[in-house]
């Protein structure tokens, strides 16, 4: 059944509300393309407008619950078991150069838990979602992780550590390790959407470090509620406070560990 809860429907209408301004502002990149300097303040305007939008929705429809977005930080409220997790465009630089490839993404956290996630892409207009222990979907249709078994048939996603963020030396033991054994690895630079196609199947699986806790709360939860398993690079469930996440069906996930592992 697909019908979304009165919770998924306020975090639902909030995504698509805040794309409407991501879709427009997504259309005049193409102008700004000669000045970089333009084109990255508008990018950080479309951020923080997508992000007011989220919150004014959010907070309206759920008051006193606690609000975590990439650009206004932590903003507590009376409900302090509740807590929004928000990151209003994931895939910036994606968005930056009109790459059609980037997300919205909203997770409620209760009592520390990831209960509820959204995650839309406003180009394609799909929006994945889930509710704890009542399976994952991509608009109306459920989802399930992919049910290959072998590392020589996996597609896999990863990020690059880019200028000044990362450790470009352990990740490119990890891609050495990786990459030898699989049918291919994908760095699509949207992380939130990554985990959504492992939620599909349509990534085998996802790894990836430094990665801020929302974007990778929404995926999280996806993932898990499509069958999947997800933990740290090292096995732990402490995913949000490290950054760090391993994301794949039940036979692969061991499987990427290891390679991972023998990175180290």
């Amino acid at each position: 059944m697909s019908t979304q809860s009165a919770l998924l429907k306020v975090m639902s209408d909030a995504a698509r509300k805040a794309a409407r301004g991501l879709n427009r502002d997504f259309g005049e990149l193409a102008e700004l393309q000669v000045s970089r300097k333009g084109a990255a303040d508008y990018v950080s305007a479309a951020d923080l407008k997508a992000e007011e939008t989220i919150f004014e929705s959010l907070t309206k429809a759920r008051p006193g619950y606690s609000f975590l977005g990439e650009e206004r930080g932590l903003i507590a409220g009376t409900d302090k078991t509740h807590t929004w997790i928000v990151d209003p465009l994931d895939g910036t630089t994606n968005f930056l150069h009109a790459i059609p490839h980037f997300a919205i993404n909203i997770a409620l956290q209760r009592e520390g838990a990831v209960v509820a996630a959204v995650t839309y892409n406003p180009v394609t207009n799909e929006l994945f979602w889930a509710e704890k222990g009542k399976g994952c979907f991509v608009n109306d249709k459920r989802l399930r992780v992919a049910a290959r078994q072998r590392m020589d048939e996996a597609v896999l996603g990863t990020g690059i550590p880019f200028l000044g963020h990362g450790q470009h030396a352990r990740f490119l033991k990890e891609l050495h390790q990786v990459s030898q054994r699989v049918a291919g690895v994908r760095r699509f630079g949207a992380a939130a959407l990554d985990l959504a196609y492992v939620a599909a199947g349509r990534l085998d699986g996802f790894w990836e470090r430094d990665l801020s806790s929302w974007d990778m709360a929404a995926g999280l939860l996806l993932v898990t509620e499509a069958g999947g398993k997800v933990t740290t690079i090292e096995g732990g469930d402490d995913i949000l406070d490290t950054g760090s996440i391993c994301a794949a069906n039940l036979d692969l996930h061991p499987l990427i560990l290891d390679r991972l592992r023998a990175a180290t």
